[in-house]
């Protein structure tokens, strides 16, 4: 039997190098789960990661595309943010809706918790499906030039598959909600 509450490293010490708003990044000094020393990298995220799945009563989904700077490239990518650790995440995800897209949603279902990559973050992320849709007005960020795309989320489904979209928690959430709706016998 596998005791999973069982930690096999041993942090030595811990040391803060890098903060800004968003993130902490702390260098501990470690001993391996063979007891090999070594150091352990870690970056402390300080909002959790906010995914949305809008769908309308069509079957219809709206990706965001803009150009992620530390990727150096365009991403195609479901509606999210990040909502600060202590905030209802269901609240963030709709203030992310909103802000993003000009929807609001009567419907909300929480489809998922994940962590984005967690040899190195504790990043943790909740993806939810917001139907029932009634459109609004965006509020984009001053950091944020994003381009709204209208596809089937089938047309999604397949842009996950074919590697046209590539983050994590979109891949993961279009997915997830592709075989929610599947076995409820929608879209």
């Amino acid at each position: 039997m596998i005791d999973e509450t069982h930690n096999p490293w041993t942090t030595l010490s811990s040391r803060d190098i890098y903060q800004n708003p968003w993130i902490k990044v702390r260098e501990d000094q470690v001993l391996n789960p063979k007891g090999g020393k070594g150091i352990y990298g870690v970056v402390s995220m300080k909002n959790k990661a906010i995914g949305i799945i809008p769908i309308d009563d069509e079957g219809y989904t709206y990706l965001i595309g803009q150009y992620r700077y530390p990727l150096n490239e365009y991403s195609w990518e479901i509606p999210m943010g990040g909502g600060l650790v202590e905030n209802d995440i269901l609240e963030s995800a709709k203030r992310e809706l909103q802000e993003e897209t000009g929807f609001t949603a009567a419907k909300w279902t929480n489809i998922c918790r994940l962590h984005t990559s967690n040899s190195v973050t504790d990043e943790e992320g909740f993806v939810f499906l917001a139907q029932e849709l009634t459109p609004g007005e965006t509020a984009f960020e001053e950091t944020e030039e994003l381009h709204i795309r209208k596809v089937h989320f089938r047309e999604a489904v397949r842009m996950a598959m074919n590697n046209e979209i590539t983050d994590a928690i979109s891949v993961a959430g279009i997915l997830k909600a592709h075989i929610m709706l599947q076995q409820e016998g929608q879209k």
